[in-house]
């Protein structure tokens, strides 16, 4: 039976290759073709075969003849023409209705296009990455389509919305809408002037456009898509009117910031983010190679998806303690980057946070972080230390996948069975892992060399690392309470072993007296506050505190004293 299903497959892939290898069902000079319904006589263009890339100026003929039959050509389909980069123009004919996704993108050469009378739908991106793309034009007679005024665009006649657009384009001022990628790629274009009949412009408009210095958002425009101008990497200058009520450049910041929310939703490598920012938006400086360094003010409060992806010019960025929340794939491919400073209120790092980040060389996670999103440091070939915190109690698939150079790893995780993880963190492709250390605490060894998510991954394990935690802080939070009594009794019921964290007496053991020491502490809390310190360099080697006593953060006044008392005063008279 089994042979029979072996031989029955082989047949099957046998009969399948030569239509997968193809790709189409015949040619006629030079043009591919595949039947649309073979009973109403329809087809449409094809993708060609590698080895015959369409080449130079290709005319669409209203009709084909193959076999002794006669079929219309009604539609260009989805990538019929992408990536053919010895393509120089394209002419619709009057037959075809429908230009399909990405049908000419990626032409690097493709200098015109014609679309006829009967087209009716362009799909997403249809002309996307066609750099020296020049010429637009649609027949006079085209009901759906327009290029009034010789614009060099095409524009929806009854929305007046333009859809696609090229280095040529004079947008006229009868447009109200820029639709979602009608630029996108076009990095010929070097200048574009919206006028002020434009209310909005979609999602990734000008993405790509890296020939753009400089844009001007009138006070017409109410909507701007997110990543309207994401890879933008020439772009110097963003200025919004005055008069828009929507959004604003405050102080001439080279941005483009809802003003309602305090949003920044667009930024350029001059951009200088002011105190009202909360909250950099989405995509918002993705692609702004020309970026070098960036600072974060304390008034922002998040971060989004995306942010900074691939700016490969950034070096360093230090995101203020203000920042709870961060986007997938904020800082990705951000290859510069040798140094990143996260904010201690942090819970989670995301998805793809640093993905090939190959610069950064070592990062402190802070002890608020919780979970590790999947890819995290994927690819962060420089990577050559990390310290995973006790609170850490989830990570990613691949968190730290291919960082080839990873010797060190700190882990003060003292409880291994609260870890849950979503796949092999630390794998690379090759491996071996001979040249990595994982470091642990004191008495750990043998439990990390015993869990399959740690031990396969590490040449070497040593508990040379020291608990950094506040005593009777058993489950990693910072804080001594009635949680970490809990932790204590879920160890000695379940039998999961030896618990560093756990052990808060230190003798070795954990036990009803670790439950008991913790009670004790909570009842009775430290006196004395302490506090982080602060080394100034003075020759006495005296330490100064980040913050007044009594206070917990640096911006509180702290506790009152009169002068030679060392009593707090309620107040100070």
């Amino acid at each position: 039976m089994r042979s029979f299903i072996k031989t029955a497959l082989l047949l099957l892939l046998a009969l399948l290759l030569p239509a997968l290898a193809a790709a189409y069902d015949f040619e006629v000079d030079g043009i591919y073709y595949n039947y649309r319904n073979s009973f109403a006589g329809t087809v449409e263009v094809a993708e060609s075969p590698s080895s015959n890339k369409y080449a130079g100026d290709v005319t669409i003929p209203d009709t084909v003849a193959y076999n002794g039959s006669t079929y219309t050509v009604k539609v260009i389909g989805d990538w019929a023409f992408s990536g053919c980069n010895g393509l120089t123009s394209v002419a619709t004919g009057d037959s075809v209705t429908m230009i399909g996704i990405q049908a000419l993108a990626h032409c690097d050469n493709l200098t015109s296009v014609s679309i006829g009378s009967a087209v009716i739908s362009i799909g997403n991106n249809a002309f996307m990455s066609c750099p020296r793309l020049s010429r637009l034009v649609v027949a006079s007679d085209n009901t759906r389509f327009d290029s009034r005024d010789d614009c060099n665009a095409v524009i929806v006649t009854a929305s007046n919305i333009l859809v696609v657009g090229c280095q040529s384009t004079v947008i006229p001022r009868s447009v109200t809408a820029i639709r979602y990628g009608a630029f996108s790629g076009c990095s010929g274009l070097t200048s574009i002037s919206i006028p002020s009949s434009v209310t909005a412009i979609g999602m990734e408009a000008f993405a790509g456009c890296s020939g753009l210095t400089s844009i001007n958002i009138p006070a017409s425009v109410a909507s701007i898509g997110v990543g309207a101008f994401s890879g933008c990497s020439g772009l110097m200058w963003l200025a919004v009117s005055n008069n828009n009520t929507t959004y604003d450049s405050r102080g001439g910041c080279n941005a483009i910031i809802e003003t309602a929310t305090n949003t920044l939703i667009a930024g350029c490598q001059n951009t200088g983010i002011f105190g009202s920012v909360t909250a950099i938006g989405d995509y918002a400086f993705a692609g702004q190679s020309g970026l070098t360094r960036i600072i974060i003010p304390a008034s922002v409060t998040s971060i989004g998806e995306y942010a900074f992806h691939d700016c490969s010019g950034l070096t360093s960025v230090i995101i203020p303690a203000s920042v709870t929340s961060v986007g997938s794939y904020a800082f990705s491919r951000c290859s510069g980057l040798t140094s990143a400073t996260l904010p201690e209120a942090l819970t989670t790092i995301p998805t793809g946070m640093f993905l090939m980040c190959s610069g950064l060389t070592d990062v402190a996670i802070p002890r608020s972080v919780t979970a590790i999103g999947a890819y995290a440091f994927n690819d962060c070939s420089g990577l050559t230390s990390v310290t995973i915190p006790a609170s850490v109690t989830s990570i990613g698939k691949w968190a730290f996948r291919q960082c080839s150079g990873l010797a060190d790893v700190y882990s003060y995780i003292p409880d291994l069975s609260r870890v849950t993880w979503a796949g092999p963190a630390f794998n690379l492709s090759d491996k071996d892992y001979s040249g990595r250390t994982l470091h642990v605490l004191q008495g750990m060894a043998e439990a990390y060399g015993a869990d399959a998510q740690w031990y396969p991954y590490f040449g070497q394990i040593v508990d040379d690392v020291t608990p950094d935690v506040v005593p009777g802080d058993v489950n990693g939070d910072l804080e001594v309470t009635i949680a970490d009594v809990n932790v204590v009794i879920d160890n000695i019921l379940q039998g999961n072993g030896y618990n560093a964290a756990a052990d808060v007496n230190g003798d070795r053991e954990v036990t009803i007296a670790d439950i008991n020491a913790i009670i004790d502490i909570i009842l009775h809390p430290a006196t004395a506050e302490e506090h982080e310190w602060v080394d100034l360099g003075l020759p006495s080697g005296t330490l100064w505190a980040t913050c007044n006593v009594g206070a917990n953060s640096p911006e509180e006044s702290g506790d009152y004293f009169a002068w030679g008392e060392t009593e707090p005063k309620e107040s100070y008279t």
